[in-house]
């Protein structure tokens, strides 16, 4: 397939122009493995086309996307999911319509409200174990859009643990009360390309963003919006112009660029492959281990359900050269992607024998979860730009939280801006570790 970004900036750096434009290093670095990215690494000249007002190399690309994915239309971010959620944000606050989220989002969606001045009502998943994770109860979506008016649902799907929503079911939900369905798909830019396609566009989602860098062969900060509808197209490269950088980087979209050959060409085989790997991989530890159900290349590992801790399984993992994506006393994530190999996985069940044969056992008991919405003292925005302190958690209670301050990943909320902290709130961030904690003066 064409690759227009990469094929316009290799034939630029080919020709030896003078650089009489930025960046500063002019193509050239004093570190020979920098320089090669320095020599691809362009800014707006003649030719290049404007992420944000894309009408040449961009736009091609775009549109070459969107076909792969089989969409209305798909926009680039070189700023990650993070840019793409507050666009898609900015266009429901534009076409005034109330925000119903699942409370299991990403800080980024949190940051995007109090930026955007908007107020959420949410939804609580049922928890099992911990707050990454837990089913969506659809009854309450549908009695959150029975009050009427404008309204839009925001789920992450699938979420930090590779769980997955049931979007068809919450898409007619959605289109019996006029509203529209937005999904976080920043773990699922894969998921069109499965034996059946899973991607939330094709269930019936209206909007989605997928972080590229984080399941295909892109550099950081890669992601895409991709639509149902092309009237949402304006309103949303408006809302990313609105907050992203006037110099997104030109490596990070040649990366999604050259994507559309391998999504075009490759990635179906090595899903394929991928798929016997990891089932085989699962089968092999099944009696020894409880796996979170999901996306299969999310491995998910409930490992106090297991009997072992999961920061303790992951470090020796450590020890034995492998890095997982997270881990807390409960689970232990290995994020695989289409990109692995069979040796990987050979390398993987050998470090996970090994782990096992030396962790600790015993009866351990499940992560503390959200047992309600905690009282709402303020709006968030006015919460998240109040004057603020850091106190130690066990102060905090009765406090109004401040800006969020919970690690990423996984980077899901435990007390909003605007909510009192609570004996429920403290329990958890105790038991994922959090010390300290951002409240109102």
């Amino acid at each position: 397939m064409n690759t227009p970004i990469y094929n316009f900036i290799k034939k630029y750096d080919k020709n030896n122009i003078l650089r009489c434009h930025m960046p500063g290093h002019k193509g050239r670095y004093n570190v020979r493995e920098t320089e090669m990215l320095c020599r691809f690494d362009i800014t707006e000249i003649s030719g290049a086309d404007s992420l944000f007002e894309a009408e040449g190399i961009i736009l091609e690309s775009e549109k070459s996307m969107s076909r792969l994915y089989n969409t209305a239309a798909t926009l680039y971010s070189a700023g990650g999911s993070t840019l793409c959620i507050q666009g898609m944000l900015g266009a429901m606050r534009d076409d005034g319509r109330r925000i119903i989220a699942v409370r299991n989002v990403h800080r980024a969606f949190l940051n995007s409200t109090a930026l955007l001045g908007l107020e959420v009502e949410w939804v609580m998943p049922n928890y099992k174990n911990g707050i990454l994770s837990g089913e969506i109860p659809l009854e309450a979506i549908e009695n959150k859009l029975k009050s009427g008016g404008k309204a839009c649902v925001y789920v992450t799907s699938p979420d930090y643990t590779g769980r997955m929503a049931d979007i068809g079911a919450i898409s007619e939900i959605c289109r019996k009360y006029g509203a529209l369905l937005i999904v976080d798909n920043a773990h699922g830019a894969h998921l069109h390309f499965l034996p059946k396609s899973l991607h939330p566009i094709a269930l019936g989602a209206d909007i989605c963003c997928d972080s590229a860098h984080k399941m295909l062969p892109a550099l950081t900060g890669a992601a895409m919006l991709h639509m149902a509808d092309r009237r949402f197209e304006e309103p949303l490269r408006r809302n990313m112009g609105l907050f992203g950088s006037t110099s997104p980087s030109y490596l990070i979209m040649m990366s999604l660029d050259l994507c559309l050959d391998y999504l075009d060409n490759g990635i179906r085989r090595d899903i394929a492959e991928n798929l016997m790997y990891a089932d085989k991989f699962r089968q092999r530890f099944e009696n020894k281990l409880d796996f979170v159900d999901g996306d299969p290349f999310h491995i998910t590992i409930n490992a106090a359900e297991s009997g072992f801790s999961g920061n303790e399984l992951a470090e020796l993992l450590r020890g034995n050269g492998v890095e997982c994506e997270y881990s807390d006393d409960a689970v232990i994530i290995l994020l695989m992607s289409p990109m692995n190999r069979a040796g990987d996985y050979s390398r993987l069940e050998t470090a996970l024998e090994s782990a096992l044969s030396k962790a600790s056992r015993k009866r351990r008991e499940p992560q503390a979860a959200l047992k309600s919405i905690p009282e709402k003292a303020m709006n968030i925005r006015e919460a998240v730009f109040s004057p603020c302190e850091e106190i130690p958690v066990e102060r905090a209670e009765g406090r109004i939280c401040a800006a969020v301050k919970v690690p990423c990943p996984p980077a899901v909320p435990i007390a909003v801006s605007g909510e009192i902290i609570d004996g429920n709130c403290i329990e958890i961030f105790r038991s994922y570790g959090i010390k300290t904690v951002l409240v109102c003066k």
